[in-house]
């Protein structure tokens, strides 16, 4: 004889509500995800760091799960004011619809590639060679503003201070190398379609490779032009 055992009432919606599948919650539909919000981040700057020189490494520090933000169906990425893609910096994350929302994440870009120190003590006033040099690798972006990326921004430019041994060079301990002094006898060649014509001028003053210096001819015309190197001024009509 088989025995029936009944359950008491009390306990059968219990059992039902055990025996049924579990539910995600329906609100997590609503809200929008920070794991996106990290991609969408990492995303803009690797467009945003694209020709850099060289090896770009980003960490993006993942938005906090408790913001409880709306679902946003296209994320829109951006730098604030006075941002910039180099070091430290922040990433603006906006939403405009469906419900409009902004928010800031925090970013560190780095930047490991070549730059050039001094090879050895150096002088204020001394003209910068090839041998000057010595090239080393680092984090750019942990060196100060400026740092000397290529040989030619400093070869044959003079040092505006000393500097010792294995000290990163920056363009702003640098200055390009007077091509005219004053009193110095400089060739005049006044160029223009169809015509080239070069004189002897006395400079008034000094200038540097690029710069406009003033000349005073033999028959004491005063003429402005552009300071080449070895002592020539350029004007041009």
């Amino acid at each position: 004889m088989k025995t029936s055992v009944k359950l008491p009432l009390v306990l059968l919606p219990v059992l039902i509500a055990a025996a049924m599948p579990v539910q995600a919650d329906p609100q997590a539909a609503l809200r929008q995800d920070a794991g996106m919000l990290k991609i969408a981040a990492e995303h803009f700057l690797k467009v945003q760091t694209t020709g850099l020189p060289g090896k770009i490494d980003i960490t993006v520090t993942p938005a906090d799960n408790r913001l409880n933000l709306a679902a946003c169906a296209a994320l829109e990425p951006f730098l604030p004011p006075g941002g910039r893609v180099w070091g430290k910096t922040t990433i603006g994350m906006r939403c405009n619809a469906p419900s409009p929302w902004t928010i800031y994440m925090q970013a560190h870009v780095r930047v490991t590639g070549d730059y050039f120190a001094t090879a050895a003590p150096l002088r204020q006033g001394q003209s910068i060679g090839q041998n000057d040099l010595i090239k080393q690798q680092g984090d750019l972006t942990a060196l100060p503003p400026g740092i000397i990326t290529d040989p030619a921004q400093a070869v044959g430019r003079t040092l505006t201070v000393s500097l010792g041994a294995g000290t990163p060079l920056r363009q702003d301990a640098l200055r390009a190398q007077q091509a005219v002094q004053q009193g110095q006898v400089v060739k005049v060649i006044s160029a223009g379609p169809g015509f080239s014509v070069s004189a002897e001028a006395r400079a008034l003053g000094n200038g540097a490779e690029g710069q406009i210096v003033q000349a005073r001819t033999a028959s004491g015309q005063v003429i402005s032009g552009v300071a080449k190197a070895g002592g020539v001024v350029e004007v041009t009509y």
